[in-house]
């Protein structure tokens, strides 16, 4: 017989692996079947309502039109609140991934009882009803005069989105070594310098993903964006929300769709460039 290639024996442990593990129990399928086609579910009624000719909400859909995309890249409403939505998510996750990740580092190196309860008092945004953030944001807000502002969007945004920065960068630093912080610094690289070349390379996965979070956060923030927005000034979900309770316009099934689409599309890349570089 030939012998096995290093790929060859990764495959065949791997497969050993996987006969080793404890099988799923039938009545688990079926949960996590279920709970699938729950999430899917909603998305298999929007998308082909989006291709329909008529002008409310109605399905099966009648006719086959690209109508409500057209008017969803035509009307100044719609297009201006995708692009307010998209400018407001990427300086609040710009924000909440500085802040998350100097909060995760300052928590990393803390010792004591404290830690547990700044962790707590930081996860605060996570638990708490969106409707209690958003009647305080809105209340403070009023005080200030950020209401309705772009500032003011960037602010409350960031503000429930950086627990979730804190959460992956966390989880980052856990396998990480600080022993060579210490390397670093005896080879006279200062504190700065150690993080951008030591620190800062080793979870950047962690830190990436937190920012891709803090962003979904941000671009599907509804509840807050409805206390603090302004006539001139307000996000896709709230227009989105309004299409549906006020207007009963059926371009929001296009643009939910869009939606659906691109963020599929990005998760489908992220996950096939993961598994190339894993068999690499």
């Amino acid at each position: 017989m030939r012998p096995l290639d290093a790929s060859q024996l990764q495959r065949l442990r791997r497969r050993r692996r996987i006969r080793a593990g404890e099988p799923i129990a039938l009545w688990l399928r079926v949960a996590g079947l279920a709970v699938a086609l729950y999430l899917v579910l909603p998305t298999l009624f929007v998308i082909p309502m989006s291709w329909g000719e008529a002008t409310t909400f109605v399905f099966p859909p009648r006719g086959f039109t690209f109508r409500l995309y057209e008017n969803f890249f035509t009307d100044p409403r719609w297009i201006g609140s995708l692009g307010h939505s998209i400018l407001v998510a990427t300086l609040a996750s710009a924000l909440a991934t500085v802040v998350g990740t100097a909060a995760a580092l300052g928590l990393n190196r803390l010792r004591g009882k404290v830690v547990g309860y700044l962790r707590a008092i930081l996860m605060v945004p996570i638990v708490t009803p969106s409707i209690v953030i958003a009647t305080s944001i809105y209340i403070s807000f009023l005080m200030w005069g950020l209401v309705g502002t772009l500032t003011g969007y960037v602010l409350a945004h960031a503000a429930i989105a950086t627990p979730f920065v804190i959460v992956s960068v966390t989880s980052a630093l856990g396998t990480f070594d600080p022993r060579l912080l210490r390397a670093a610094a005896s080879l006279g690289a200062s504190p700065l310098r150690a993080f951008t070349t030591v620190t800062l390379p080793l979870i950047s996965r962690g830190v990436a993903t937190g920012a891709v979070l803090a962003f979904v956060t941000s671009f599907d923030e509804v509840v807050i964006a409805l206390f603090i927005r302004a006539p001139d000034f307000q996000t896709l979900p709230v227009q989105m929300y309004n299409s549906v309770t006020v207007e009963i316009d059926p371009t929001v099934a296009a643009s939910s769709s869009l939606i659906v689409t691109t963020v599929s599309i990005v998760l489908l890349v992220g996950m096939v460039v993961g598994f190339t570089r894993r068999r690499s």
